[in-house]
């Protein structure tokens, strides 16, 4: 489980910068940088559909990460072993718009 912060403001499961998912997926098999990696769970939020929050899901500041990003240092059979991850997107409209800023290749 990584310490996530999440700086996509305008995905569903993103409660002042923490994810109220329970897990998500890093996209990227290809990726030799951050900028080619993305959270593959992202959902953008609309308006009046996510005004009404499902109770049964809470932020937590710890979560596991599934990571598709095999020249990544911190995956480990498709596992993120990162202590902190960072998750970027400002004003992301689909998953392409987002990505794990703490990759770093092997």
């Amino acid at each position: 489980m990584a310490d996530l912060k999440c700086s996509v403001e305008n995905c569903t499961y993103n409660e002042e910068h923490l994810c109220s998912k329970g897990d998500i997926l890093v996209g990227g098999k290809r990726a030799d940088c951050c900028d080619e990696t993305c959270c593959e769970s992202f959902s953008q939020k609309r308006e009046g559909r996510d005004s009404f929050k499902n109770s049964t899901c809470h932020p937590t500041k710890t979560i596991s990460i599934d990571c598709e990003a095999t020249k990544c240092t911190y995956n480990s059979d498709y596992k993120c072993t990162a202590g902190h991850v960072d998750i970027k997107g400002c004003g992301a409209c689909d998953c392409q718009g987002t990505a794990c800023a703490t990759f770093e290749e092997r």
